[in-house]
């Protein structure tokens, strides 16, 4: 499913995704200005966009609120009966046989952030902390984490209000975020005293890894997006044969990513002249142009796949121990291993990978006379040594080849058996995966933005013929920022502006 599926769902739901309903007030251009409500249920990947990136405003419902009196109600009563609960009255770690008693728990929480600031690196983006914020207070939201809806609530001015916490980036192996979770609340509390559980519900959770990889996730698909009409105007630029997308294909091989992009490539090449009898060169074209259809339909039916695991990630319950409210009772669990996001961020890694490897071999052979029947390089002048586009394949080829290399599975890897008594002895490496995305999509770009600009040039080299609709549109908006390159013209030298159009989401519509 493509990012614009997901946001015409949501317009169909509008107001039953997350409680989302318009309130009476406008935004500074005039609109409706949005509040998304948090029930703990609903939250979409959609969602954590807008409200990450555009800003929007968040609410609790009451509802929520109401559940989140109720379990906090049950917390009380289990510390009334003076049970041994993990986190709530021990320790935790290798110090869950400590005996917390009531006098202690302030000091316990103050304590238990402040231990757990070990993490290292850079400073998470101003996105990845509102969403992290968001998906911390959706969990909250969802009443099993036996908080007060008070602290939910300072979560929530946080997000809207600010300042913003400085969280750093790496040190989580994924088995809750504990570094990043503790920089979080400790940027947030500003004196807020915290009841018991509260400190471990704050960190014991992987809401930093599920909002990094709901925006690298919703990034991927714009990505995806640029890719197909990468392609299109690579097939026109190659003058490729069309019989690719022949109807047949869609019929016999029933994948809906195939089938997607076979629909997709087809509308953006119609009207082109390579549906004209003889347009196509070649029989057979190279295989990077052949099986463009199937390999990107692959990246399709493994992002869709991902976009499900965030949503579910997004709304599921992270804790240990949860509340159970009907039993009156608090059960130690493991809800803290994502492994299902964290090996479905792999798997879209591993199905992006060749994606990219064959756009840089479509664009190498654009700049190859003898395959694409253009001027060595795509020079304006046959011959001429000086003045072609050859070195962008080496540019392109180490984009390339670092971005396969981030494709490389994380969830597998192992932990220590020295942590605490041995018992933590697994992990999933969520946070890395949600960042090699990252990493790999911005990599991508980079690459794509070279392809456009030489299909481009491709296509003005041979002697602009009829595009297709979607492809003139392409064409027209590549050419705005980057202009044709002519004898004794240098080298386009900065390809950023074609870079924003990706990530803007120009090439999704």
């Amino acid at each position: 499913m493509r990012l614009r599926d997901v946001r015409a769902r949501q317009r169909v739901e509008h107001r039953g995704r997350a409680g989302e309903a318009p309130h009476d007030r406008r935004d500074g251009c005039g609109g409706l200005d949005v509040t998304v409500v948090l029930t703990g249920d609903d939250l979409a990947l959609e969602q954590l966009v807008r409200v990450a990136r555009g800003g929007e405003t968040v609410e609790i419902s009451p509802d929520a609120v109401a559940r989140m009196e109720m379990t906090r109600a049950v917390v009380e009563r289990v510390l009334e009966r003076d049970l041994m609960v993990y986190g709530l009255t021990t320790g935790v770690g290798a110090r869950k046989r400590v005996r917390v008693h009531a006098d202690e728990a302030e000091e316990f929480n103050r304590r238990l952030i402040l231990n757990h600031r070990v993490g290292q690196g850079d400073l998470a983006s101003d996105e990845v902390v509102r969403g992290t914020l968001l998906r911390l207070a959706n969990g909250f939201a969802k009443g099993m984490s036996g908080v007060r809806p008070e602290l939910a609530e300072l979560v929530i001015r946080a997000l809207n209000e600010g300042p913003l916490p400085r969280v750093r980036t790496l040190g989580s192996t994924g088995q809750s975020d504990l570094p990043q979770m503790a920089d979080l609340a400790h940027g947030f509390l500003d004196g807020f005293v915290l009841a018991a559980k509260e400190g471990l519900a704050l960190i014991n959770n992987n809401a930093f890894s599920s909002a990094s990889a709901a925006l690298a996730v919703a990034d991927c698909a714009r990505l995806l997006d640029a890719l197909d009409v990468a392609g299109a105007l690579d097939l026109e630029a190659f003058a490729a044969n069309l019989s690719i997308l022949h109807p047949a294909v869609a019929e016999t091989r029933p994948y809906d990513g195939l089938r997607a992009t076979l629909a997709r490539l087809t509308d953006l090449l119609a009207g082109s002249y390579l549906w004209d009898n003889g347009a196509a060169r070649n029989l057979q074209d190279p295989l990077t142009f052949r099986c463009l259809p199937n390999v990107h339909g692959a990246a399709r039916d493994a992002l869709a796949f991902v976009m499900r695991q965030v949503e579910i990630e997004l709304n599921a319950s992270q804790d240990n121990p949860i509340v159970v409210a009907g039993e009156e009772r608090l059960v130690s669990v493991a809800n803290f291993d994502i492994l299902p996001l964290a090996a479905a961020l792999d798997f879209l890694r591993i199905a992006l990978a060749p994606v990219l490897t064959s756009a840089d071999e479509r664009l190498i052979k654009l700049l190859q006379a003898p395959l694409s029947g253009l001027p060595e390089g795509l020079a304006v002048r046959d011959g001429l040594a000086e003045d072609s586009l050859t070195q962008f394949a080496h540019a392109s080829q180490a984009l390339t080849a670092e971005a396969r290399l981030l494709a490389q599975p994380v969830s597998f890897e192992l932990a220590s058996s020295t942590h605490p008594e041995g018992i933590e002895d697994r992990t999933t490496m969520a946070p890395l995966a949600a960042r090699r995305l990252a990493q790999m999509i911005e990599l991508g770009e980079r690459l794509v933005s070279i392809e456009l600009v030489v299909a481009a040039q491709a296509v003005d080299l041979r002697n602009r013929p009829v595009l297709g609709t979607g492809t003139t549109r392409a064409y027209g908006l590549v050419r705005d920022r980057v202009p044709f390159t002519d004898t004794g013209d240098p080298v386009p030298q900065d390809l950023e502006p074609v870079r924003e159009l990706i990530r803007s989401g120009a090439f999704s519509a």
